[in-house]
């Protein structure tokens, strides 16, 4: 049978984009605010991504980010999508999801990445062996160790940690990760909205080789798009050209502050320019809400994932809000 919008969960991914002309500061009092809004709309968790050495991207504390919007909502589940695990030694990061779910219990996720989330002078800067990146599976089950019930008789142990149903994810834009996470039996959440290549492949490798674990009986997919949902065709149109300048900065390796809109025609791309741009953001949902809710039933025909995480680049704060209520609204019908 296929799902329906109303049948599925809809989340929030937050890069807290700091926008051009506005302070970082700024950037985290909308993060809180949209956090309390989509609590009130129904939306299912609101994840963080860890990055660095990107003055356009101020989630590089992703705990401490985690702690400050769970601690202005009541009920949203928050977590890290995702904290990126080569930068860390497991224990640190059991020690630190221990301590947010013993203040916040029963609401934090904790999403697991393979990539640096920086460039290689700055995975340098950051400490951690080189041979990280390789030793990602070994050093997820190293973190499950320090959060399960059983470790209580190792030599070294999470304080808070140890015995927390913290629920782990595992995130990628690849098959590689499809696979471990099937091999782990841990739910999967799939960077569509900037790697669309491999998505169906790694959505079937996923379910084919899923393995039964204690954290998950059956698959649970997840994937994320980018979205912008406004009361007309035309003014997500406009909307959608700060968006588009951010992926393209991240083509061409000019990456920049997320800057305000202008008017389509205004806005030129060199052809070759425009082709990769069109090919990253395949998963772009933009339009009015009758476009956004055939292009979100389209997507869910097409891949049947059991959650969507969206992303919402937008440069003004009350259109980023409308966009993410719009879309609740989408799912009541």
């Amino acid at each position: 049978m296929k799902k329906k919008i109303s049948d599925i969960g809809i989340s929030v991914l937050d890069l807290a984009l700091v926008l051009d002309g506005k302070s970082i500061a700024y950037t985290f009092a909308n993060s809180a605010d949209l956090a309390k809004h989509v609590e009130k709309w129904g939306y299912k968790r609101y994840w963080l991504a860890e990055h660095h050495n990107m003055e356009g991207v101020a989630s590089s504390a992703t705990s401490v980010l985690i702690g400050q919007i769970a601690s202005q909502t009541s009920t949203i589940r928050v977590g890290s999508g995702g904290v990126m695990l080569p930068n860390h030694a497991p224990l640190i990061i059991a020690e630190q999801f221990g301590t947010l779910e013993t203040l916040y219990p029963g609401r934090i996720d904790l999403g697991l990445g393979r990539a640096p989330g920086t460039d290689q002078l700055t995975t340098m800067a950051l400490r951690r062996d080189q041979r990280a990146a390789m030793e990602f599976p070994e050093n997820v089950k190293e973190l499950q160790g320090y959060l399960s019930a059983s470790n209580k008789n190792s030599r070294v142990r999470a304080f808070p940690g140890e015995g927390l149903d913290i629920p782990i994810w595992i995130l990628g834009s690849s098959t590689d990760s499809a696979h471990l996470a099937a091999a782990l039996g841990l739910p999967y959440a799939f960077a569509s909205h900037f790697a669309p290549t491999q998505l169906h492949q790694a959505l079937a490798i996923y379910h084919q080789h899923f393995q039964p674990s204690a954290q998950l009986k059956e698959p649970y997919a997840m994937a994320c798009v980018g979205a912008i949902a406004a009361d007309t065709d035309e003014i997500a149109d406009k909307l959608a050209t700060s968006y588009k300048r951010l992926y393209l900065g991240i083509i061409t390796g000019q990456r920049e502050k997320l800057k305000p809109p202008v008017e389509p025609n205004e806005f030129y791309i060199d052809p070759l320019q425009q082709a990769a741009l069109e090919q990253m953001t395949t998963y772009s949902l933009i339009g009015g809400p009758e476009k956004v809710y055939t292009k979100i039933q389209k997507f869910l025909d097409e891949t049947q994932v059991d959650e969507i995480m969206i992303t919402s680049p937008i440069y003004d704060h009350a259109a980023r809000l409308h966009s993410y209520e719009i879309i609740s609204d989408l799912k009541k019908r």
